[in-house]
């Protein structure tokens, strides 16, 4: 059984690395295929805190908040795009085991604080899910500029504007689920990293260089049925 979802996403930072395509393939079900921007695969790190979490139809007040992380990539199934998660860490576990029965998503319960400082927004997380890869992600990030909307095909929509999300079953079966929101309002971003291992955790090389950054204060979204493809 899998719940349609409601929440608000709020202070996000979107930091991108590229990557050879054929590294990221290499991690993927032979279902997907890499979707690429200017020859080259992207990996994203997003910390952000998730508001107002329940079923869709209950009332926002009655929802939870938790802090959340996740490692994704960009991908699409007979031409239909969207965004692949190779691990997802959040606070609360019966959140996690929920999120793990109801929308087989690959979610680890850790320990995950965000708050805002002088410097901007500070973000850490550090696995503790039992018999789980140690993944830990500590920075500060802030805005920078002005707000603008990504233009359509652009660097920014590509890193942003996906309106599906995709993952693999315990089973192994591809199972998708649609995302509805409002077009992204970002702006550029500054980002510390003083930890991150998200990457060696999900059989990947640590990043190198700087990475691309966007901040968004957030949006609302509600989330379909998680659904086997068939």
């Amino acid at each position: 059984m899998s719940l349609p979802i409601a929440m608000g996403w709020r202070h996000l930072l979107f930091a991108n690395w590229p990557v050879e395509p054929e590294i990221v393939a290499a991690r993927l079900p032979d279902d997907l295929e890499v979707e690429t921007y200017d020859g080259r695969a992207w990996l994203s790190v997003v910390p952000y805190l998730n508001v107002d979490v329940r079923p869709r139809g209950v009332p926002a007040a009655a929802g939870v908040d938790l802090p959340e992380l996740n490692l994704r990539t960009y991908v699409s199934r007979d031409g239909e795009p969207g965004v692949y998660f190779f691990s997802l860490d959040a606070e609360g576990m019966l959140g996690v085991l929920g999120a793990r029965l109801f929308h087989r998503l690959p979610y680890y319960y850790a320990d995950v604080e965000i708050s805002g400082t002088e410097r901007g927004i500070a973000f850490a997380s550090e696995r503790r899910h039992p018999g789980a890869a140690p993944a830990e992600f500590v920075g500060t990030y802030a805005p920078v500029g002005d707000a603008f909307k990504p233009e359509p095909g652009s660097l920014a929509a590509f890193l942003t504007e996906h309106y599906r999300y995709y993952t693999t079953a315990r089973d192994g079966t591809l199972r998708y689920a649609d995302i509805d929101h409002e077009p992204w309002t970002l702006r550029a971003a500054t980002a510390e990293i003083e930890r991150n291992t998200l990457f060696e955790a999900n059989g990947f090389d640590a990043p190198a260089g700087t990475p691309v950054c966007y901040y968004s204060r957030g949006v609302d979204i509600a989330s379909s049925r998680n659904r086997r493809w068939e």
